[in-house]
């Protein structure tokens, strides 16, 4: 009620400002022309017709894209874009798990995730695991970028970066509300409103999501979730006619979540027999998490050719994952993982956990409660000049960062009486976990682009410089005194080489490629490598006989890949991560569009197709110690990475309406390292999932909207970890409407 009464006031404080306003502003955008260029110093390259004319791989999701099916699941957004490897969890993209190019999807850990331009991990250094996520269903577009230049945005620089773009101050009056409801009592609510006057411009916005969800908890209850976004954004600018073009933009941004989500899964046996089905021992297990950011950039414009762009930032996330950690049988403990896997070597524990009557304590629920804090300040510089026939740009970047990881935990223990958990001892906060980790970065790039008739070259380097550390106060100094400290440091100094070249043959065929050094910090134990890797991309874009396009390969060469210990892969979740030695990973990404009305003036039939091919082969033997890792032998494959994956569209658009028909093929995946047949216990098989959306346009200002994701209402398995197989979403089907004015 809180969020929905501020929301109403902002909205009569707009009107107030609109009323103020003189001009009478005209919108020259319609249904029909949605402009896809985004106008802002925050993004990467902010169009299509950019993405397509870069040195390197890259993927730009537009609005129009983003409003086909009206996904509020980042997960199925993401997979049209080829070279883009992702596991789901929960069903609802809560937290996903993505991989560019083979990295290890655990977390989104291995990619570089932004928004406007600002990393937006919770401590994107000390503690990458994304925890927290962008809503996308809040967003005007999103950047992926893949290839040598991504060098300018560290500091993870193997497999990719992603930008995701919020939505921007409009430069009229204008706002959209857009809702819809369906299966599960599943409904999203999102509505937004702005102006810009000569010098002032603002933007606010907010948004609901939420479901009862789609699991059925033994005993009965919710397994879904509601999550709240607010964003307002505020502008000063010079004016039109000033000698040098200045503006300040500032942003804050709100988000809560409350998700029944859980880290328990099920045995094969009861997947088989019911895959929606919730243990009762997962009845108490919820996430609590809250997002702070504040962001202010200053541009200052001089002229056309040179632009100075700052920006300061400061996120603040908190979270609280409660949730059964193990059970305890006549004294012996056993982690839920373990007992999923091997649920007739311990018959006890499973039926603790199903509901049969326990002895005191005999469930642990861990208050997995964190504080997270990243800020910092970044410049860039761009200068464009041109020699003759040689055109220039030259961009210069800084940034100066710190983060953290907060951990003050403690574990509550549970009876099971009847199916139903009750709390037997509550335990003392900060007696399971009380350390900080912590990071220091200063990063530098510079990129270099050179035009001449039909090359282009774009050399560039990246300098990292990062301290890690970590003080553990130990679980006896509650109270932080210093009395069992323990410290640990870890350093490193790298430069990150890159080049990328495009070759235009003409306006319908282009060949570019390039080679960088791909780089993840290490964790904060003394002494420990960072990931490094040499990654080489060659590929050509076409535009033939209506069929426009792209085809790359691409060949990541690990000198030293980088394992982590999570929680929330099957591991014990110390975080610790371990070198895993050489890796190849290589592949073919292929992406089609093509429309077979196009002499048609009323009708469009666009056809989208988008495939990856992803080979890896570790080049050595070692054993991790970490379950999802293993033993492992040289010539085995990396786990939850496809060797195949594609997704089909098919539309049809009219100005009174639009339909889109997408299709999803993800291959089998093994779930432990290995090579070979992949064992029944340790695979998930291929899928294909299939979405439809449809819009019918009242007028220009009214549209009604119709979704159906997963039409077909395939069961199928999404993954074994963090414990157990675990369901993607059923069939799921809502109606709403979209308005604008």
């Amino acid at each position: 009620m809180k969020k929905l009464l501020l929301f109403s006031l902002c909205l009569c404080f707009t009107g107030l400002l609109n009323a103020q306003d003189k001009e009478n502003k005209k919108k020259n955008d319609s249904i029909e022309n949605l402009r896809e260029v985004v106008i802002s110093a925050n993004v990467f390259f902010g169009s299509k017709f950019e993405a397509r004319n870069r040195t390197g791989s890259s993927y730009y999701v537009s609005q129009k894209d983003l409003q086909k099916h009206n996904y509020t699941d980042i997960n199925r957004v993401f997979r049209e874009i080829p070279g883009v490897n992702i596991y789901e969890e929960d069903g609802f993209g809560l937290r996903p798990n993505i991989s560019l190019r083979g990295t290890s999807p655990e977390r989104s850990s291995k990619i570089t995730i932004m928004e406007d331009g600002v990393l937006i991990a919770p401590a994107p250094y000390s503690a990458p695991a994304a925890y927290y996520f962008p809503s996308v269903g809040r967003m005007q577009a999103v950047e992926v970028l893949k290839g040598s230049s991504q060098v300018q945005y560290g500091p993870n620089t193997t497999g990719g970066a992603i930008n995701f773009i919020s939505s921007q101050i409009p430069e009229d009056f204008s706002g959209s509300l857009n809702a819809n409801y369906g299966s599960f009592n599943t409904s999203n609510l999102h509505a937004r409103v702005g102006n810009s006057y000569e010098n002032v411009g603002y933007m606010i916005e907010y948004q609901n999501n939420r479901s009862d969800g789609f699991k059925n908890l033994d005993g009965g209850g919710d397994t879904g979730f509601n999550k709240d976004d607010l964003v307002a954004k505020f502008r000063l600018n010079t004016s039109a006619n000033a000698s040098i073009q200045q503006s300040l933009d500032l942003k804050f941004q709100y988000s809560d979540e409350v998700s029944d989500e859980t880290y328990l899964g099920l045995t094969t046996d009861d997947y088989a027999a019911d895959p929606y089905r919730r243990y009762a021992g997962s009845q108490r297990d919820q996430m609590n998490a809250d997002h702070l950011q504040y962001m202010a950039t200053h541009t200052l414009n001089f002229n056309d050719y040179f632009r100075i762009t700052t920006t300061g930032y400061r996120n603040e996330f908190s979270r609280n994952w409660y949730k059964l950690n193990d059970v305890t049988v006549n004294g012996q403990n056993i982690g839920i993982s373990n007992l999923l896997d091997n649920p007739n070597q311990f018959p006890e524990a499973y039926d603790v956990v199903t509901g049969g009557n326990s002895d005191a304590n005999a469930l642990a629920l861990k208050n997995n409660n964190r504080e997270y804090l990243s800020q910092g300040v970044q410049t860039k510089l761009d200068y464009h000049w041109a020699t003759g026939k040689v055109s220039h740009d030259l961009e210069v970047g800084l940034r100066y960062h710190v983060d953290e990881e907060d951990r003050f935990q403690w574990v509550d223990d549970y009876q099971m009486i009847n199916g139903q958990m009750q709390l037997s001892n509550a335990g003392i906060p900060g007696t399971d976990a009380n350390r900080i980790s912590d990071a220091k970065a200063f990063a530098t790039h510079a990129l270099y682009k050179l035009k001449y008739k039909k090359w282009t070259f774009t050399p560039g380097l990246r300098y990292e410089n990062i301290t890690l550390g970590r003080t553990n106060y130990g679980t006896e100094d509650l109270d932080r005194t210093g009395s069992d400290l323990s410290t640990r440091e870890n350093k490193i100094d790298v430069f990150i080489p890159g080049v990328g070249f495009n070759y235009k043959t003409n306006p319908s065929l282009s060949f570019f490629g390039g080679v960088h050094k791909g780089f993840s910090p290490p964790g904060n134990s003394t002494g420990e490598d960072a990931e490094e890797s040499i990654n080489v991309e060659l590929g050509s874009r076409f535009n033939f006989a209506g069929f426009q396009g792209e085809i790359v390969g691409f060949y990541n060469d690990y000198s030293n890949l980088l394992g982590s210990d999570l929680a929330a892969t099957g591991g014990t979740g110390t975080l610790e991560q371990f070198n895993a030695g050489e890796v190849l990973v290589r592949g073919v990404e292929l992406l089609l569009n093509y429309d077979l009305l196009k002499s048609n003036s009323d009708f469009r039939l666009p056809l989208s197709f988008a495939y990856t091919y992803t080979n890896t082969e570790f080049q050595n033997s070692f054993d991790s110690a970490v379950d999802i890792w293993g033993v492992v032998n040289e010539g085995d494959e990396m786990p939850y990475i496809p060797n195949h994956q594609f997704n089909a569209g098919i539309s049809l658009e009219h100005n009174k309406f639009e339909t889109h028909l997408s299709g999803r093929y993800m291959g089998e995946f093994r779930t432990m390292v290995g090579s070979g047949a992949i064992a029944a216990n340790q695979k998930i098989e291929s899928n294909f999932v299939v979405d439809l959306s449809a819009k019918y346009h009242l007028n220009e200002y009214l549209s009604l909207t119709a979704n159906a994701i997963n039409l077909l209402d395939n069961e199928y398995a999404v993954a074994r970890v963090p414990a157990g197989l675990r369901p993607g979403h059923p069939m799921g089907i809502y109606g709403g409407i979209s308005a604008r004015f």
